[in-house]
């Protein structure tokens, strides 16, 4: 066994790795870049080595910084996690050369399955089924639009080096086909610096299936039985589940057999995954790709299997083959993975940058993989992953309950995230019965996005809050020392933000016997000039600190336990699985400071342009692209919010961009 290994990558993978490392007794290396310092995980590793800026492109995929972090600390081995280098057939080489262990497979291998056109071919040659379509050489608009035609629309584009969901585009007609290939290629050349494209038919109510595989490299192959990643949301996976649901034996067999066979003919060494569509419509599966390394939701097979998939890589690299035969790896129970991510699904699950002012994982009732810590920054250059999240149980019911009670311990303030987005799938009942399919999130998409209007129960929660905060007593906020007076019944005003305009919200009475007032449109601010102000809000309620920012309320006879955090500025109220953030507007501002200022469009966040889809002058209707941005590997369009005439463009294609600069003037058409 290695004396000591280098983890190539960062995050919560890196932190997996170390784990299992540790426990075997081997040292570990971390490598990091300016934005990672003091991440998790370089803490967690015996050494650490600085390789350069917080772009990937300048660290974590420099491979000769790689190298010289080996020869620095004298690691025998690399492990490369998953994304970066890790699929990396030079790379891989290279440390051959230096006579350095991949944790992986072969370079051939790597090669051999890295492009998907080759894949393809190769395992047709092996006679593993795979999905109708045209991996050719020939890169020409003409050839595509002719291959799809043969095939028939919808198709599916797909970058041949591609992988994560970047460079995938669903095509459904023929005028679309053009915009959707540059687009693609685009986003394929910046993230794997191949632009070339293979195309498939798309099955509309499709799953998406993958089998878990292990290989000595002498041509001995096992399974791990298979996983479920259906549901995703623009072509990445969002909850995966180990085993699939609902699949009849036959068709099972079947998809075991073709992992099993896919491996074989490449001479597989390492841990695998082998995806397939899975047809149900036909009860056919097709072979989509092969990823030569251990898979982001490896944590829910490890789980039904008990076994450690990193110390299985580490013993077969290290040249003492595989652990067990097929016939000793035996499956028990149920588990499932969601994946926490800085994200905000009401936008389009765009990116979401900034600190993490508060973050607490359910780590008594789930099995967490994080590579973050509360006050850490998420920043624009790495994937936005914040934590993983897997559960287990004897039955699928079992494990899916679970994962529901951890979805709805888990709050993060500071940045949005999908985690409601996530409670609100797995407590959907066509997800509870296993109904699932690539298209579920689309399907579904309206009640899972549905949330409840800001009520009094979460604006009792927020005044119990922010009365604590302004008191001197952290444990009792209806302390008279606290700011109320005697004599008078205790007060406490504060404004908050109602139908985006500041309202004022006062509490008065005692926690037995409390009520809150809100005066919309400022109350006394729309008298004084004259208006007539909306009537007040008015409720009762009670309520008890129970510490860390959890109260115990009651509103109208109902009861509840509310958790509060501030939140850029305001508070965040959690009750349940569900939030609500509570802007706390300065009165003085007006409500012009709540909003951007009219005609102007501002970046979401840090990136680079790529494109201007228009030009000064022209008018453009309400939803059409102005101008397309890359952030976090991915192309986000920036939209007209309404029918107008461009003025000017602030910036050119290629120029960065900080999170909120100007991007566009924009006039609204009279």
């Amino acid at each position: 066994m290695f004396k000591k290994i280098l983890i190539a990558n960062r995050g919560e993978i890196a932190v997996r790795v170390a784990r299992t490392a540790r426990k075997m007794g081997v040292k570990t290396v971390a490598v990091y870049s300016e934005a990672d310092a003091s991440a998790p995980h370089v803490k967690v590793c015996d050494e650490a080595v600085f390789i350069g800026p917080a772009p990937a492109a300048e660290s974590y995929l420099r491979a000769e910084k790689i190298l010289e972090a080996c020869a620095r600390t004298g690691a025998e081995a690399v492990h490369p996690g998953y994304g970066f280098l890790s699929e990396n057939a030079a790379f891989a080489e290279a440390l051959d050369k230096a006579s350095i262990a991949f944790i992986g497979p072969t370079a051939k291998t790597i090669r051999a399955m890295g492009s998907k056109s080759a894949a393809k071919d190769l395992m047709e040659a092996a006679g593993v089924p795979t999905t109708p379509g045209y991996q050719g050489e020939d890169q020409a608009l003409k050839t595509f639009k002719r291959e799809a035609a043969r095939i028939g629309y919808p198709v599916l584009l797909k970058a041949t080096a591609g992988g994560g969901g970047k460079g995938m585009r669903m095509v459904e007609r023929e005028d679309d086909l053009e915009d959707a290939l540059k687009s693609a290629q685009r986003e394929a050349k910046s993230a794997f610096g191949d632009d070339r494209f293979l195309i498939e038919k798309y099955i509309a109510r499709a799953r998406h299936v993958e089998v878990q595989i292990f290989g000595d490299g002498v041509g001995n192959v096992v399974h791990m039985f298979e996983r479920d990643c259906s549901v995703q949301r623009r072509h990445q996976k969002v909850i995966e589940e180990a085993p699939a649901p609902d699949m009849p034996a036959d068709v099972r067999r079947k998809l075991l057999a073709a992992g099993v066979d896919a491996g074989k003919a490449v001479d597989y060494r390492g841990a695998g995954t082998v995806e397939f569509l899975y047809d149900t419509a036909n009860d056919a599966v097709y072979f989509m790709e092969m990823n030569t390394r251990l898979q982001v939701e490896h944590p829910v097979s490890e789980m039904i299997t008990g076994l450690d998939f990193v110390e299985w890589q580490l013993r077969i690299a290290a040249g003492e083959g595989l652990p067990l035969a097929q016939g000793d790896i035996k499956e028990d129970g149920w588990a499932f993975e969601a994946r926490l991510y800085a994200e905000n699904p009401a936008q389009n699950f765009a990116p979401s940058i900034g600190t993490l002012t508060t973050l607490r994982l359910p780590e008594e009732k789930a099995r967490i993989d994080s590579g973050v810590v509360e006050a850490q920054d998420i920043t624009p250059y790495y994937d936005p992953m914040i934590a993983k999240i897997i559960t287990g149980g004897a039955t699928r019911d079992d494990a899916l309950a679970r994962l529901r009670a951890a979805l709805a311990d888990t709050r993060v303030a500071g940045l949005e995230t999908n985690a409601a987005f996530l409670h609100a799938i797995a407590a959907h009942d066509t997800f509870i019965k296993g109904d699932v399919s690539t298209r579920f999130i689309e399907e579904n998409s309206d009640a899972l996005h549905l949330k409840d209007a800001v009520g009094p129960k979460v604006w009792a929660a927020a005044a119990m809050d922010l009365r604590r905060r302004a008191g001197s007593n952290e444990d009792d906020p209806w302390d008279t020392a606290a700011g109320f007076r005697l004599n008078r019944p205790p007060r406490a005003v504060f404004w908050i933000s109602l139908d985006d305009k500041p309202a004022l919200a006062i509490i008065h009475g005692d926690k037995d016997n409390a009520a809150i007032t809100i005066e919309p449109n400022a109350g006394a601010a729309a008298r004084r000039a004259g208006e007539t102000p909306d009537a007040p809000t008015q409720f009762s309620f009670e309520g008890d600190t129970l510490g860390n920012g959890a109260y115990a309320l009651s509103v109208n006879d109902e009861q509840y336990t509310a958790h509060v955090a501030q939140h850029l500025g305001g508070l965040r109220v959690w009750i349940g699985a569900a939030h609500w953030d509570v802007a706390l507007p300065d009165p003085l501002a007006g409500a012009s400071a709540h909003h951007s200022s009219e005609g102007t469009l501002t970046a979401p966040m840090p990136g680079v342009i790529t494109i201007l889809s228009a030009k000064p002058g022209d008018a453009v209707d309400a939803g059409d692209p102005l101008l397309v941005m890359e952030a976090m590997k991915m192309e986000h369009a920036v939209k007209a919010p309404f029918d107008g005439v461009i003025k000017s463009y602030k910036f050119k294609p290629g120029d960065q961009v900080k999170d909120g600069d100007l991007l566009v003037e924009f006039e609204e058409s009279v």
